[in-house]
């Protein structure tokens, strides 16, 4: 008990060291192909929250400072199978957008289907060149949509986009897409990697609080970790199973917050997402949420209150818990282990359902079992009714017998109550 106290007043100088970090995500391309959307051939590029280093939108000069939010560009590379390398391409271009200007991007010829890439239509009407991009100007900025691109040449099997840095005037959620409009451009993967920052660091906008709120929370959960093992200590012969398992709750919450504080400063700190962090952080609280649902539910049951163990429901609840456990880790692996953007992945869509069951399933359980809890109080209440009437000599003991005997044979199925306990019970009475 003295080493795990000493141990948590190590937490509060660990999250001091990370004070003094400052908070430009990295999203990496791979060899990402291109998707079929409508009639363009789509990669996305990254979406965050970014706020304006301007204090009037429509002024970007180009003096650079610490505080700046920008988009840089880093060697963005286009590559396209050697055997479709025979010929001089449409350009593929990267579009950058806040999502209030998401309506300038497409459009349609005469009132139809709505369409990314200028068709022959719209080129008639000179609307906008055919193969590219469609967009307009922004209403409240017409510097916005960034839009630029590169072309392949003759038979070249790479092409390479132009370093370029989009310095933010605008607080906003920005999108990032690349989109190329050429039907022969099969195969055609990005790589290189683009830098996300914003005036205080690299955290996207989302994030950018929670750096703060889970340093804060380190903090309360050694005050309130110091509190309880404080007490812990001093009445540890009287300390019960089930405040063992709170005091294991505490020590994973301050674990979990603690990892959490170092996952976003990390990250602040070099825009690249710590993955063993990360994936500790998401161990922790997943293990903290599993125990908490499981106490939650044994005292529901009456464990530790009418009832000494759980009998033979207890594999039942361990393998409730243990299934709850797996689901939420890899909803919470996938969500978080790797994630740089401020939008969750469609694979969410489809994790968070099992959870989501598992959890209503445990609330159906905990109140069924209340309720079960609440009558075998109620029967306890009676019977300490019927021994102090029966003492004081209140009504025949006959009564006593035939209403013993009656709820014996109503809750037979309440194992406190069995006439073993009865007795023991009659005894302490009549002593």
């Amino acid at each position: 008990m003295l080493k795990l106290q000493n141990s948590l007043f190590l937490v509060p100088i660990l999250c001091i060291c990370f004070v003094a970090i400052s908070e430009a995500s990295v999203h990496e391309y791979n060899g990402e192909k291109f998707v079929s959307k409508g009639n363009a051939f789509v990669v996305h590029g990254g979406s965050e929250g970014i706020y304006s280093s301007f204090s009037d939108p429509l002024k970007e000069t180009d003096s650079s400072s610490a505080g700046d939010s920008y988009i840089r560009f880093e060697k963005i590379t286009f590559r396209r199978p050697k055997d479709t390398a025979n010929f001089s391409s449409q350009p593929i271009q990267a579009i950058v957008f806040e999502v209030e200007d998401r309506e300038t991007i497409g459009g349609s010829a005469y009132g139809g289907q709505r369409a990314i890439c200028c068709t022959a239509d719209l080129a008639k009407l000179g609307v906008c060149p055919e193969g590219e991009v469609i967009y307009r100007p922004s209403t409240e900025n017409p510097n916005w949509p960034k839009v630029f691109g590169v072309s392949f040449n003759g038979d070249d099997e790479v092409a390479t986009l132009p370093s370029r840095k989009i310095r933010i005037s605008k607080t906003g959620m920005y999108n990032l897409y690349f989109i190329h409009c050429d039907l022969n451009l099969k195969g055609l993967t990005v790589e290189g990697k683009t830098v996300w920052k914003n005036p205080t660091g690299y955290l996207p906008g989302r994030m950018a609080p929670l750096m703060n709120f889970y340093g804060f929370m380190s903090l309360a959960f050694v005050i309130l970790g110091v509190f309880w093992f404080s007490q812990y200590a001093r009445f540890w012969r009287e300390v019960l199973p089930l405040q063992n398992c709170i005091t294991l709750v505490i020590t994973l919450g301050m674990l979990e917050m603690t990892l959490w504080y170092f996952d976003y400063a990390e990250f602040s700190e070099s825009g690249i997402r710590p993955i063993g962090i990360t994936a500790w952080a998401v161990t922790f609280a997943t293990i903290k949420l599993t125990i908490a649902r499981i106490i939650i539910l044994t005292v529901s049951m009456g464990y530790g209150v009418v009832r000494p163990t759980l009998g033979g429901i207890t594999s039942k609840v361990i393998m409730l818990g243990a299934t709850f456990f797996v689901a939420s880790e890899v909803l919470e692996l996938v969500e978080n282990v790797g994630a740089v953007s401020d939008l969750s992945g469609k694979a969410r869509l489809f994790l968070v359902l099992p959870v989501a069951m598992l959890d209503a399933f445990f609330i159906l359980w905990i109140f069924t079992s209340l309720s079960a809890t609440l009558n075998k109080l109620q029967v306890f209440l009676f019977f300490s009714f019927l021994f102090f009437v029966s003492d004081v000599k209140l009504v025949p003991s006959s009564y006593f017998s035939l209403a013993t005997h009656s709820c014996l044979s109503v809750n037979s199925h309440f194992s406190p109550f069995s006439s073993g306990h009865i007795q023991v019970i009659i005894d302490n009475e009549n002593i």
